[in-house]
């Protein structure tokens, strides 16, 4: 009888919780919910008191008006261009670093490290001036560079972290098993450590593509030319100027602008954990 009222108890707690969780993601979704459903409202529909959630005459204009609005399309291609090519560099020069914090040991790799994850509790106000006097003082305001670069050179110490912990996993006796091959450092790295490493690769490449493609402070900051904002400073623009008569077309670019970050998570999703879980497994 104790253990059949014990069951039951644990029973209705799961339940409870299960309610808790599901009435907190609705909280967390309704927002983007609300979302879809104007960017198929009419105008007159938006508008509308009381308002009503689901489109009673859906309709694809706001979609299309709202991207000629703006040269939305110009804009896509400058965000593509600063995510790829920033998201290339992170994964390589990371990478680099990882391993040469991982295999190459010395009297000072344990002060580095720690220098290196230190630099994670920095707020971004603290670096932003001397990077912008120095980016002055190249000549790269109003250019990518300052988006781009910073992104081949280490980038970023959480992702240098990730491969760190991962490669440590790896048995030495692979390096060594290949060196007696005839293979240097660099070719153990590229044909034995990246083909092992392919979770953490792929995690690192979803994250910073994610972060370079809904980035709005750094361009914010460095580009003024309105034909090289990207998506993020266009929407933000569309939104002074049009946002707040135009509330449908805004939904809808906001919408298109996020298809890709979706599309990108949910492809990689599984990678994705798989790399964040495997790189805390060993220190």
């Amino acid at each position: 009888m104790h253990n059949r009222r014990a069951r039951i108890a644990r029973r209705a707690g799961r339940v409870v919780v299960y309610l808790i969780l599901l009435a907190a993601t609705l909280i967390c979704i309704f927002p983007f919910l609300w979302m879809v459903s104007t960017a198929f409202k009419t105008m007159a529909e938006v508008y509308r008191i009381p308002p009503t959630f689901i489109p009673r005459k859906p309709t694809l204009e706001n979609f299309s008006k709202g991207w000629a609005y703006a040269d939305f399309t110009t804009f896509t291609k400058n965000t593509v261009f600063v995510a790829l090519t920033a998201t290339v560099g992170t994964v390589i020069s990371s990478s680099l670093v990882g391993y040469g914090f991982a295999r190459f040991r010395s009297r000072l790799s344990g002060l580095l490290e720690t220098v290196l994850l230190g630099t994670m509790i920095l707020p971004v106000q603290i670096t932003l001036i001397p990077q912008y006097l120095l980016f002055n003082k190249l000549g790269w305001i109003d250019t990518y560079w300052p988006l781009i670069v910073p992104s081949w050179l280490g980038g970023g110490a959480f992702n240098i972290f990730l491969f760190i912990q991962f490669f440590k996993t790896l048995p030495k006796e692979l390096d060594e098993a290949a060196t007696i091959d005839g293979a240097n450092s660099f070719q153990v790295y590229t044909q034995i450590m990246l083909p092992a490493v392919r979770p953490v690769l792929l995690a690192v490449t979803v994250m910073s593509l994610v972060y370079h493609w809904r980035d709005f402070f750094l361009p914010l900051v460095y580009l003024n030319s309105m034909n090289k904002y990207t998506i993020s400073i266009g929407l933000q623009f569309f939104q002074s100027a049009y946002g707040n008569v135009r509330i449908g077309m805004m939904m809808a670019v906001s919408l298109l602008a996020l298809v890709p970050v979706l599309v990108i998570f949910a492809l990689a999703q599984r990678y994705f954990i798989q790399g964040i879980k495997l790189s805390g497994l060993k220190g």
